[in-house]
């Protein structure tokens, strides 16, 4: 870092850095000062015998003796600064309790310094950093603001973008000597999107995204937020502040269509409404995302704007006098550097430039103006049709953009010393140099100057603040391993006298159609003849005179004096000649909506409806408003107020809310639907786990509460992305192909969105057999998915211990409704072949035939309840069919059991044998014969009584108001199986 420390100073401080870039962080630095120019330096000890790594040095605007180093140990353990009062001479170290990211002084009084630490903390001292004292904790880094002198009432306010508890950002400003969480004021009520706030002026900006749908807010001179009303079809998904200069906003909107490009727009004084100015200026994205627009504001000269176009592919150079009235493109010189014709001539030629700013401080960019030289331009371009990227040939202008001369064929980095008095340039290259050209007359004519006798690569180029001196210096190193090289260039001894009045000549601004009234005024600079070497001297000034011209239809924009423009008397299109009776029209774009834009609120929530109208007369017009609910009302005034209409539905439903407006001229009519309704609170997806090849299968979603006909619900099967949409809570579908298939289901109501998702398996054969219950389960059962679920598992779980059969070949559903019934789905085993012989399809219904028919199923509700589970009668509900050719009837289980009685009595017989080992693994390819030895003592305890699910009392509010929960199991014989 190289800073001059200030204006009429002759100290110069160069913080040189050894960055270690495995290490991620700096290990040495060296601070040099210069009392005398650049002349010679001292190299600055802080610490004797310490070794000080200072990271960054900040220098107080409003007095440029104060200045704050900040310093950290390698350890990155202790950090402290150290204070100087005497512009670098002497240094006071002063150890902080935090790391400092970034120092802020107060823009006014030079010993308040805000501090922003690497931990999102924000820190202020009063006394240059000798205390601090914290304000705030997770702070948006850099977008913090001390206040607007002029602006805010109280200089020490704070305005900052802090993240709340929620997680979300709010704008919040404090006091520095009362700052805490019950004195943090929100000039705005809601959220903010992070890294959006600025306070820059008279004005506060900021965007909030809400519904996906981002709004600009801007405040003036502190007053209310409102929103950026941008012309009716402006759609931006970026917005950038350009300038807020003399009361007006410009910005550039990237709008929805576009990518490389941004338009831009000017406010009213009050930065709200926006008028177009330029389309399709063209952008860029660098490192770190930040945007890049190609317009820049020419210094020293009020209105005027140098901005890149791009059009077609092709991008076009243009220059405004009156900020964005009018644009023209750049007249092209008639000859080159060498005096030959350049041959460009327009329309079909012009000049164009660059517009690009420097990665380095040190150097200018590729077009160089100061505020200082009014009317000189120096800049990087081409001739032709359109810029070309890699041309950056060198073109001064020294009337403001309205004749243009060649003077170098690559691209130089500028430096104006002595208001523009002396311009110097070194080129912009990547191999040493030891030269630099300068020109006395404002680019006519270059000498060469040998400023070092060994060839330097120049790291930059430095002069005192102001430019209004003669003494600069050109820093860089000899090579890539070697100390830095400083090289103090002084042109006073080229001048020899101060200026008189005799020296100079003036020139009139005026825009390329040579008209010199600009911004309502013309006005006259001077500036020092070629043949004159003298000194400008920091007295001197370039404004000579000016005067005020009568305005003119060019003065306005949309019927709106342009902002500045000083223009008096001659036409005012704001006003007319005489007064004119206006003609009483009718009503037209009358617009009804809910403020923020929801659509979409719960019962009992407060709706603020707002009513806009575009045209006609407000003033007689009658608007009667019907918000669906039985609500009517007749207003006046209604739009002319901009109040609006609060109200709150109290019942869930889709509301009908419209708004007629009418005058004796004609009327016009607005509608919006409004729904309200309840958050979603659950939602359980029934479905049969298993079903036949291209059998119809319905998806149910089980929706709390229901909400009917204000859900949509979406469904997802099987891998398809694509999902069905329905308002149905039930749609019917098929399956062609065997195999598991997951289902998923959302259910969206408002702002509620829920999801749910079951696999079910499609089977080519598999069996149904029809089951009941005792009717007292009938008093017990709730009608809930998570209680059919249970009863369904708890009877899979007693057949597969009663019968031997595998429990993952059993599957009970629970069918909704009353009486409560079922359905036991018996699935065939896996096709692999198995070493132990396995219970066949014949033997698995007829063991849980005889089980049923046995009254072996059955468990105990609370209070002692018991509940038998049976076959149902198939004349009052016939048994379903599976899928493929595993069609069973109840029928057929009858008979297959009368003529299964001795196999059944000999399968019994084998369960009883001693010396067998039961193994119950719940594998899909394995089923397993299953044989234990267990005596009746185990037996007695039930062995599903300890699951959690059966142990422990269901939620209430998924069983609904019944008490019927199963609480404890037992059946007939019931044994404890050995699992290996």
């Amino acid at each position: 870092m190289v800073h001059w420390t200030g204006e009429n100073s002759s100290v110069i401080l160069i913080l040189t850095k050894y960055y270690h870039a495995d290490m991620g962080k700096v290990l040495e630095s060296s601070l040099w000062r210069s009392s005398d120019f650049g002349t010679t330096y001292t190299k600055l000890t802080l610490q004797p015998g310490v070794t000080t790594v200072i990271d960054n040095f900040y220098i107080c605007p409003t007095n440029k003796r104060k200045i704050i180093l900040v310093s950290s140990s390698l350890s990155d353990r202790d950090q402290s600064l150290f204070l100087s009062t005497d512009e670098g001479a002497t240094f006071q170290k002063q150890l902080i309790p935090f790391s400092v990211e970034t120092l802020i002084f107060h823009p006014k009084e030079e010993d308040k310094v805000l501090a922003y630490s690497k931990e999102s903390k924000l820190y202020v001292t009063s006394d240059l950093g000798k205390k601090w004292t914290l304000l705030q904790e997770r702070v948006t880094k850099d977008h913090v603001f001390w206040a607007v002198s002029g602006v805010d009432a109280d200089t020490d306010l704070v305005h900052m973008e802090a993240q709340d508890l929620g997680g979300g950002f709010r704008y919040v400003t404090c006091h520095i000597h009362n700052c805490s969480d019950k004195t943090l004021a929100a000039p705005f009520a809601g959220p903010v999107d992070r890294s959006s706030l600025t306070v820059q002026d008279d004005y506060i900006f900021f965007k909030a995204t809400s519904t996906n749908r981002t709004k600009y807010y801007v405040s003036y001179r502190r007053s209310e937020f409102v929103l950026m009303k941008l012309p009716k079809y402006a759609l931006p998904k970026d917005l950038q502040i350009i300038s807020t200069d003399e009361n007006q906003v410009l910005v550039a909107v990237q709008e929805w269509h576009q990518t490389d490009t941004y338009t831009l727009y000017q406010s009213d004084p009050r930065g709200e409404r926006y008028s177009l100015v330029l389309e399709a200026v063209r952008s860029s994205r660098q490192a770190g995302e930040s945007v890049v627009i190609d317009i820049l504001e020419v210094r020293g000269v009020k209105g005027v704007f140098l901005a890149n176009q791009k059009v077609d592919g092709k991008v076009v150079t243009l220059i405004t006098y009156n900020k964005g009235r009018d644009w023209d493109r750049l007249r092209p010189p008639s000859t080159d550097m060498n005096g030959k014709p350049t041959n460009c001539e327009p329309p079909d030629c012009h000049l164009h430039l660059h517009l690009r700013w420097a990665d380095n401080p040190y150097v200018s960019g590729t077009v160089h103006t100061k505020d200082t030289a009014p009317g000189l331009i120096m800049g990087a371009g081409n001739l032709g049709s359109q810029l070309v990227e890699y041309k950056e040939e060198m073109y001064i202008t020294s009337d403001c953009g309205h004749s243009w001369r060649q003077v170098f064929e690559e691209e130089h980095h500028i430096l104006y010393l002595d208001h523009g008095g002396v311009i110097v340039a070194i080129k912009d290259t990547s191999i040493p140099l030891k030269i630099l050209k300068f020109s006395v007359d404002e680019g006519l004519t270059w000498s060469t100057h040998n400023f070092t006798s060994t060839s330097v690569f120049v790291d930059g180029l430095l002069s005192e603040p102001g430019d209004e001196t003669l003494v600069m210096t050109v820093f860089g190193h000899i090579s890539f391993r070697s100390d830095w090289e400083l090289v103090k260039v002084d042109f006073r001894p080229s001048f020899s006298r101060p200026c008189s009045e005799e020296d100079y000549s003036s020139w009139d601004l005026a825009n390329l159609q040579g008209d010199r009234c600009i911004m309502g005024q013309q006005r006259s600079f001077r500036k020092r003849k070629p043949s004159s070497w003298c000194i400008k001297g920091r007295a001197f000034t370039s404004a000579l005179a000016s005067r005020v011209c009568a305005c003119r239809p060019s003065d306005f924009l949309w019927y709106r004096k342009v902002v500045s423009n000083t223009c008096e008397g001659g036409v005012d299109l704001q006003q007319s000649p005489t007064p004119l009776q206006c003609p009483l029209t009718p009503p037209r774009g009358l617009q009804v909506r809910v403020r923020g834009q929801a659509v979409a609120v719960r019962p009992g929530e407060d709706v603020l409806f707002e009513v806009r109208q575009e045209q006609g007369d407000v003033l007689t017009t009658k608007y009667q408003v019907d918000l669906g609910d039985g609500f009517k009302a007749m207003y006046m005034n209604l739009t002319l107020t901009g109040e609006p209409i609060r109200h709150r539905y109290e019942s869930p439903g889709i509301y009908r809310v419209s708004v007629r407006a009418e005058n004796t001229a004609g009327h016009d009519e607005a509608v919006l639907f409004v729904q309200v309704n309840s958050p979603l609170q659950a939602l359980y997806l029934e479905v049969v786990p298993v079903v036949g090849i291209n059998q119809e299968v319905n998806l149910t979603a089980v929706l709390l509460p229901p909400n009917p006909n204000l859900t949509v619900f979406y469904w997802w099967i099987g891998h398809s992305l694509q999902p069905l949409l329905s308002l149905d809570n039930s749609v019917a579908t098929r399956f062609a192909d065997t195999g598991d298939v997951r289902v998923t289901v959302q259910a969206a109501c408002g702002n509620s969105v829920l999801q749910d998702s079951r696999v079910v398996r499609v089977l080519d054969q598999f069996q149904v057999v029809p089951l009941q219950f005792s009717r007292a389960l009938d008093a017990h059962n709730p009608n809930t998915p998570e209680w059919r679920e249970d009863v369904g598992l708890v009877v899979t779980r007693l057949l597969s211990k009663e019968t031997g059969v595998p429990e993952e070949l059993l599957v009970t559903v629970v069918r909704p409704g009353l009486p409560t019934l079922a359905d036991l789905y018996v699935l065939l085993p896996s096709p692999r072949p198995t070493r132990k012989r396995s219970i066949t399809s014949d033997k698995r219904l007829m063991a849980i035939q005889q089980v049923l028919n046995a009254q072996k199923i059955s468990f105990l509700l609370r209070g002692g309840v018991r509940v038998l589970v049976a076959v149902r009668d198939m004349d009052t509900d016939s048994q379903r069919p599976g899928g493929g050719s595993g069609y069973w009837a109840v029928a057929v289980l009858f008979v297959i059991g009368l003529f299964a009685v001795g196999a059944f009595i000999l399968y019994k017989f084998k369960r009883k044998r001693p010396g067998r080992t039961v193994y119950a693994q719940m594998h899909n390819e394995k089923e397993q014969e299953m044989t234990s030895p267990v005596s009746h003592s185990q037996g007695a305890q039930s062995p599903i009584q300890g699951e959690g699910f059966i142990d422990g009392d269901l939620d209430s509010q998924t069983l609904g108001n019944h008490s019927g929960v199963v609480l404890s199991i037992n059946s007939r014989e019931m044994h404890s199986y050995l699992v290996s």
